[in-house]
């Protein structure tokens, strides 16, 4: 009479007319089933995770180093801009003196000739010697 109404409910939840034994080997082997999948998950998430660690470590050190590197970086340009605004300050300075903007190439050339042939007899006179 058990198995008469084992088989009854069953049937009301669209299962199977199974004994329990069968049933209960069934769930065994499910149950045994779902453990080593659920092993396999569990040591590969862990094998996973430490690689992810391994790399976010790495990846950690890296930023850092490449941080300092920017710092240092950094640093080196602000003294170079220093050095170049310096240089460029003085280039301005010295720039009038230098090139006067208001006489041609030609002219200058024909000054200095002029100041060159006045050194000369100068010298000749220094010298003693004869000027004609």
């Amino acid at each position: 009479m058990r198995r008469a109404c084992f088989a009854q409910t069953s049937s009301r939840w669209g299962g199977s007319t199974q004994t329990p034994l069968s049933l209960e080997s069934d769930t065994k082997a499910s149950e045994a089933s779902a453990q080593k999948e659920y092993d396999g998950f569990t040591t590969d998430s862990k094998v996973d995770k430490a690689s992810k660690s391994a790399d976010i470590e790495h990846k950690t050190a890296k930023r850092q180093d490449e941080s300092q590197a920017l710092t240092t970086k950094r640093e080196d340009l602000e003294g170079t801009q220093k050095e170049l605004d310096a240089a460029l300050a003085y280039f301005d300075k010295l720039k009038p003196s230098c090139v006067d903007s208001g006489v041609s190439y030609e002219d200058r050339v024909a000054r200095r000739k002029e100041e060159i042939e006045s050194l000369q007899e100068a010298l000749k006179i220094l010298n003693g010697e004869d000027i004609a």
